[in-house]
C-alpha cells in the first residue's frame, strides 16, 4: 500500500500552497488557510475578477465579521506543490464580496479526502489521503 501525503511546513497559521484555473487563466500558487470551521473553498473577489469566473448569486452568510454577500463558481484547482500535489476539476467554490479575507480551504474537499494531521510543536500539516485506509 502506497502511503500518499503531503507536507507542510508552517509558522502560525496551517497554510497550503494553491492554484486556481479558470478557462484559459490561472493563479499563481496562493497561500491558502485550512480552516476546518469552514464548509467549503473561499476565495475573496479580486481573485474571482482575476480569472474572469461566471459567479452565480450563493446567498448572504454570517460570519465573524458580519453578514457577507457569497457567490459561487466552478473552477480547476491544485493543492501543494513540488510532488505533493492535489488536483480538483470542476470544484465549487464561493466568492466572498470581502476583500480582506485569505483563501479558506473549509472542509470540502480536502476534509473528505485526507486524514489530517496537525503537528503544531514541528510546525506541521500533514494531508494523508484517506482512501490508502480503506485498502
Amino acid at each position: 500500500m502506497l502511503d500518499k501525503r503531503m507536507i507542510f511546513d508552517y509558522i502560525k497559521y496551517p497554510i497550503i500552497p494553491v492554484k486556481f484555473f479558470y478557462k484559459d487563466k490561472k493563479t499563481p500558487f496562493i497561500e491558502a488557510l485550512l480552516d476546518s470551521g469552514g464548509d467549503f473553498i473561499v476565495i475573496p473577489m479580486p481573485i474571482a475578477k482575476y480569472l474572469d469566473l461566471k459567479l452565480e448569486k450563493a446567498g448572504e452568510v454570517d460570519t465573524a465579521g458580519g453578514a457577507v454577500s457569497l457567490f459561487k463558481a466552478y473552477i480547476d484547482i491544485t493543492i501543494g506543490k513540488n510532488g505533493g500535489i492535489a488536483e480538483y476539476k470542476n470544484n465549487l467554490i464561493h466568492v466572498s464580496t470581502r476583500n480582506d479575507i485569505p483563501v479558506l480551504l473549509g472542509r470540502s474537499p480536502l476534509f473528505e479526502d485526507y486524514e489530517i494531521t496537525f503537528k503544531k510543536h514541528s510546525n506541521q500539516l500533514i494531508l494523508k489521503e484517506s482512501k490508502q485506509l480503506f485498502q
